[in-house]
């Protein structure tokens, strides 16, 4: 089961604009009593883009101008907060697949990358000008190049940094541990047979 090599990723954007934007926020707790993450998405954000009512709040993800938006934009520190995992897959199935931010906090980085979503780093001044192109023109096209490490949108570039070992496993298609024990069983199962201990 060869993953695939995320070199690039291109789609519409939307911000959803501050700092410190935990993981309770991204996804709150009370929704994690799930036996999959299949339906997370439908959580994503939800106590500010929801009312108590269930009806819809003034939120970028509420906006049909930004509807099918594939990359999220933030600011600093995102994803802070608690561990939870399912923060980066309640962000997977709403449908992004990948986030720009000034940076991000280490466990949810971790977690994004093992789903196989970048998380590129840029800075404030540089994610003001993506916002801004996005907000003039919610159809452009925003393109995150994980290889060259830069954000591409309507003609313009800014830099993206990456951790090197995560910007690695994303081009290589080494994003998932499971995923490279699995493809290792048969070298272990040769390995196994030349073991005089393990010897039937």
């Amino acid at each position: 089961m060869a993953l695939a090599k995320i070199t690039s990723v291109s789609g519409r954007a939307v911000t959803v604009p501050g700092n410190d934007i935990d993981t309770d926020r991204i996804i709150p707790a009370r929704f994690m009593k799930c036996v999959t993450f299949d339906g997370l998405g439908d959580f994503l954000f939800y106590d500010v883009r929801k009312n108590a009512d269930g009806t819809d709040r003034a939120h970028p993800l509420n906006e049909a101008r930004f509807k099918g938006a594939t990359i999220l934009i933030s600011g600093a520190n995102f994803g802070c907060g608690s561990s939870r995992e399912h923060a980066p897959q309640a962000i997977q199935k709403y449908g992004f697949k990948a986030v720009i931010a000034e940076n991000f906090a280490e466990i949810f980085f971790g977690n994004s990358v093992t789903l196989g979503i970048p998380c590129a780093c840029a800075k404030r001044e540089d994610i003001a000008k993506v916002t801004a192109a996005v907000e003039a023109n919610p159809a452009i096209e925003v393109e995150i190049d994980v290889t060259k490490q830069e954000i591409r949108f309507g003609g313009q570039s800014v830099p993206a940094t990456f951790r090197e070992t995560a910007r690695d496993a994303l081009v290589n298609g080494r994003w998932d541990a499971i995923g490279e024990l699995l493809d290792g069983i048969p070298a272990v199962k040769e390995t196994a047979k030349k073991l005089p201990y393990l010897a039937a």
